[in-house]
């Protein structure tokens, strides 16, 4: 499939072919559904943590005899039944992440650029590279073009000018290729791809 390249102008810089095992592909929600969860997992701190009754701060003698009060038979005050007692088979810390084998990771990946180009949200860019790192004179540029949430995605390194621009433009994510993934592609109302991320992306999916 064909898509027209821009500049950071808004001026048209010729087009490109884009590979269909890329980005014709027909959505599927199910896919999606599975990488972003995988990937949601893996940021989960997995800190939550209770006491059980070994850690609490009662004394573990036996709260009064075993026989003849005409109560129930009890020992310790840690007990899960008592107030401020340790808790049953609560939470500890742990690790949330699973396992999701590569190949489904980057159909995942492919499905997802696949869903903007699809939506009309695939934007190519022919470079993102500034002579200064001007966040005022990056801002406009973006403002002109009418990106409002955009995620861009360069090739194997982003331009350090750019980067240092685009650092206080809180409308816009800029990632190497290596970095390009499901989840922020998705949250992102726009995609906004270089010549060079094009040709990484289909370098490294493909």
């Amino acid at each position: 499939m064909k898509a027209d390249v821009i500049k950071l102008d808004g001026k048209k810089a010729g087009s490109v072919d884009l590979s269909d095992e890329l980005f014709g592909l027909e959505p599927r929600a199910d896919i999606l559904q599975r990488v972003v969860r995988w990937q949601m997992a893996k940021r989960q701190a997995g800190t939550h943590k209770v006491k059980t009754r070994s850690e609490t701060s009662y004394s573990t003698k036996k709260i009064y005899r075993q026989k003849g009060t005409g109560g129930a038979r009890h020992g310790s005050r840690n007990a899960p039944i008592f107030r401020k007692g340790g808790v049953y088979k609560g939470p500890t810390p742990r690790s949330h992440a699973h396992e999701l084998t590569k190949k489904f990771r980057a159909l995942g990946l492919r499905h997802a650029l696949s869903a903007k180009a699809t939506a009309g949200e695939l934007i190519v860019l022919d470079e993102a590279k500034l002579a200064e790192a001007k966040t005022g004179q990056l801002a406009k540029a973006i403002k002109n073009l009418g990106w409002k949430r955009a995620l861009i995605i360069d090739g194997a390194e982003v331009d350090g000018n750019f980067a240092l621009a685009a650092r206080n433009v809180d409308t816009i994510d800029v990632l190497p290729s290596a970095g390009a993934n499901v989840y922020d592609i998705l949250r992102r109302d726009t995609l906004v791809l270089t010549k060079a991320g094009v040709e990484a992306l289909e370098a490294r999916l493909k």
